[in-house]
């Protein structure tokens, strides 16, 4: 494989040392010397480089930068032939971009293989119409010379030939030289160079204009002889006129070459930026201004080009919401943009080798253990590694916490060569928080679900919460009821008691965090505890040092409601200086959302279940006080209607009423208590198998009487048999119920059609009325407690509203259910029983009837 090299230094540095080289009074084996030394570092590669002079008779190495060089020229001596030497004699330019294909010179080929030679360039060194020695540059590997090295090889052989004919008069070139050197014409050797040259007597008249001035200026040079600068090529000195530059130039005498940029005046009018080197030489006829002049057109435009990329790219990278950073290959620092300054708190006038040491120190792995330096993302990358998604913690002293989502890649050409590393880093600390958080509230929810009281959830869900947040501590308060204070009802710290006494005082509302939040039922955000101005300040401060001892800085408050009631405050705390105030206000009021419904639906079961105990009390209590009175009244009654002595049938009939009166009354007393204690479990259904087909028959032949009186006929079809698990008295009661409804609320007569169906799991019941029928939306609440339908209650028919209820929750306890059947268009009602026929679990208790 070849390599080209870059240039080692910049063609302005190498064309003011060739400007210093070119007007120094040295001797020409001094001047050799140095183009040579000068060959060497501008261009890259070079390992070794030689200057050949020949002569009619033989050649010599007049300069080298090492023995090797020599060594490669003298073999070529020994054999005739060799690239320098065929450059020099015949050729002109001569690259040998790799001696392993090369055979036009075995000898020299194995004699530079021997020492490790791999390539060569030779320029020839024109003096007039002969080529009087040649430029040599060896290579350790093998290297393809561009056209710039060859132009740029060029234009140091020019330079050395030129300085042969210019070196000090009163020295001589060494022994051995051409013999031309001595005659050699300087107009003709100013006109050879390859760069523009002027020069100009202390008037600033031109006295010489080489041919690169001419096509790079556009003045011929017969033109731009003897006449004043102002009039040709009108340099621009800062401003300044050229005479006064010329005249301190000329006084400081100066010898070696100065490098000064300005722009030149083209024949067509326009400017061109160049850069030149000046110097002042003096010989017999007086002092000349000497002018090496490089043309920077392409150059400026490049920079220009630079800079406006430069720029582009900056305010790209600006305007990011990304961080950038990119490294050389040497890991210095090329570009960090403003976002990356921004998550890092670095401000802008910070160096970018500043921002980049920041960046790398505060990256930690997501637990906080801070990641070595050779092991961050951009450093792994500039080893050649490709890094994506990984998500990287920075931790800083007081600036919170922040999580990036780091890309990192190696920079390379298209040949492979590493050029350095781009990392971009994603602030995804918002985006985390919300998958955390709604984790949490998963949690919560999970929590909540299995916990049986507000003290159980509260630790649970408060290290939730600090869990997701990352922050050391939260506090659950709640109002009691009963005593409208705020009592807590739990906290939680990273550190078992860390901030167990934030608190010592009562809260007070309207004063402090908690007491604020209680009184405004609005979340409050304090990012720096120590800022906030309490109207309650003796209170307040008390807080607030607190907080400063434990080392908490922002607080976070929000309202636990039920509704429009605030039933409580919920606070965490950060350890450290907080900024996304919207987010985190919203993720912790979804919290305190749950937690206000679950306290909202304990105190309602707490209620409930309070109200459920007042009321078996109540009903335990008064089926003691009125069972026992009601059931000598109704045997007195009777035994007193029985008496034959009794002739009066007034007093017959008054005791007819207290029976009767007396018996519904007792049925009520019994159907409550009855209700109560299937309820409550305290009645446990007796299952047996029995057949209930002789239930339905024999509750139907009790009925008939009532049903002849009120001019009902029964229709029943019913199996001869229908085996079924469950308590028989209890679905007898069931029956009657039903039958009775049937009759009673069937006032003028008609048919009842009672029909039992038997399925292999499931036993049907059917019970059709010609009756007033239910209005359909009232029939959701028939089965509650006490409720009666309206057009029952407004025709004036008796009873408690208890027989449904009291079949409903029978059913249900056999597993069963009832409803009303919907398709039912006829006048009446049409009742659906339905019961499973193998033996069930019964359950232990129903839930109880509303009522």
């Amino acid at each position: 494989m070849t390599h080209t090299e870059p240039m080692a230094m910049t063609l302005t540095e190498t064309f003011a040392e060739l400007g210093r080289i070119r007007l120094a009074d040295l001797d020409a084996d001094t001047m050799l010397a140095e183009i040579a030394q000068l060959t060497k570092r501008a261009l890259r590669g070079a390992t070794e480089v030689s200057v050949t002079l020949l002569d009619r008779e033989r050649a010599r190495t007049a300069a080298c930068t090492g023995e090797l060089a020599r060594t490669l020229d003298e073999s070529q001596y020994d054999h005739g032939r060799g690239p320098c030497l065929d450059a020099a004699g015949r050729t002109a330019i001569l690259a040998v971009p790799d001696t392993g294909s090369e055979d036009r010179w075995p000898d020299w080929v194995a004699t530079a293989e021997h020492h490790g030679v791999r390539s060569s360039l030779s320029v020839g060194m024109p003096i007039g119409e002969q080529i009087a020695g040649g430029l040599n540059i060896y290579a350790t590997r093998v290297h393809a010379f561009d056209d710039d090295a060859i132009t740029l090889a060029q234009t140091f052989a020019g330079f050395a030939a030129v300085g042969l004919a210019g070196a000090h008069p009163r020295r001589t070139p060494a022994e051995g030289s051409h013999p031309a050197v001595a005659e050699l014409d300087t107009a003709a050797m100013v006109d050879t160079m390859k760069e523009a040259f002027v020069a100009v007597d202390p008037h600033g008249v031109v006295v010489e204009f080489n041919r690169a001035a001419q096509e790079l200026l556009g003045w011929p040079a017969e033109q731009a002889r003897g006449r004043h600068l102002d009039d040709t090529v009108l340099p621009d000195y800062g401003g300044e006129p050229i005479g006064e530059a010329l005249s301190r130039l000329f006084a400081a005498g100066a010898r070696r070459g100065l490098p000064r940029r300005m722009t030149l005046r083209h024949r067509d009018g326009r400017r061109l930026p160049v850069q030149m080197v000046l110097s002042v030489i003096r010989g017999t006829a007086g002092a000349l201004a000497c002018a090496f002049i490089t043309d920077l057109s392409q150059q400026e435009a490049a920079e220009n080009d630079a800079e406006r990329q430069r720029r582009f790219l900056t305010a790209l990278l600006d305007n990011l919401d990304v961080g950038v950073v990119a490294l050389d290959p040497d890991g210095e620092p090329l570009v960090v943009n403003r976002e990356l300054r921004r998550v890092h708190g670095v401000g802008h006038d910070a160096s970018a080798a500043e921002v980049t040491r920041a960046v790398a120190e505060s990256i930690c792995d997501l637990d906080g253990t801070p990641v070595p330096l050779e092991q961050t993302p951009l450093a792994r990358a500039l080893r050649g590694e490709y890094v994506r998604g990984a998500d990287v913690l920075v931790r800083m002293a007081g600036v919170p916490d922040r999580i990036l989502l780091a890309h990192a890649q190696p920079i390379t050409t298209g040949d492979g060569t590493r050029l350095g590393a781009v990392a971009a880093l994603h602030d995804v600390t918002a985006v985390r928080r919300a998958e955390a958080f709604r984790a949490c509230e998963q949690q919560v929810t999970r929590t909540l679900a299995a916990a049986a009281t507000v003290g159980d959830a509260a630790a649970a869900v408060l290290r939730a919460v600090c869990e997701a947040l990352g922050w050391p501590h939260a506090e659950l308060w709640l109002i009691d009821p009963l005593t409208d204070t705020l009592q807590q009802s739990g906290h939680w710290s990273v550190t078992a008691g860390q901030c167990g006494d934030l608190h010592s005082d009562p809260i007070i509302r309207g004063a402090g965090v908690i007491g604020t939040v209680w009184a405004t039922g609005q979340a409050l955000w304090v990012p720096e505890v120590t800022d906030l101005v309490d109207p309650a300040v003796r209170h307040y401060l008390a807080e607030a040092q607190a907080c400063t001892r434990m080392g908490l800085h922002t607080v976070l408050a929000v309202p636990i409601r039920d509704g429009d009631t605030v039933m409580g405050v919920l606070a965490c705390y950060s350890g450290s200086r907080e900024q996304e105030q919207d987010l985190l206000t919203v993720l912790l009021s979804g919290v305190a959302a749950q937690f206000g419904i679950f306290v909202a639906e304990r105190r309602a079961a707490d209620l409930a279940e309070q109200l459920l105990r007042t009321r078996n009390d109540f009903l335990t209590l008064v089926g003691h006080e009125l069972r026992t009175p009601l059931t000598s009244i109704v045997g007195y009654a009777t035994v007193l209607a029985g008496d034959s002595t009794l002739g009066d049938d007034e007093a017959r009939h008054m005791l007819e009423v207290i029976a009767r009166n007396a018996g519904s009354l007792r049925t009520v007393v019994s159907d409550l208590l009855d209700l109560s204690g299937l309820e409550a479990g305290h009645l446990p259904l007796t299952v047996t198998e029995h057949d209930l087909a002789a239930t339905v028959t024999d509750a139907v032949a009790d009925a008939e009487p009532t049903a002849a009186a009120s001019g009902v006929r029964l229709h029943t079809r019913v199996p001869r048999r229908l085996p079924l698990h469950g308590d028989a008295a209890r679905l007898r009661q069931v029956v009657d119920n039903l039958l009775s409804n049937a009759i009673t609320y069937s006032p003028h007569g008609g048919d009842v059609r009672i029909r039992l169906t038997a399925h292999p799991d499931v036993a049907e019941l059917r019970i059709t009325d010609p009756g007033i029928g239910i209005p359909e939306v009232e029939r959701h609440r028939l089965f509650d407690r006490f409720y009666r339908a309206s057009n029952v209650a407004h025709q004036g028919f008796p009873g408690a509203g208890l027989g449904l209820a009291l079949v409903h929750t029978i059913t249900r306890l056999h597993h069963g259910d009832i409803s009303f059947d919907t398709g039912h268009h006829q006048p009446g009602t049409s009742v659906v029983l339905r019961l499973p026929r193998h033996s069930p679990t019964p359950h232990r208790h129903a839930a109880p009837s509303q009522g």
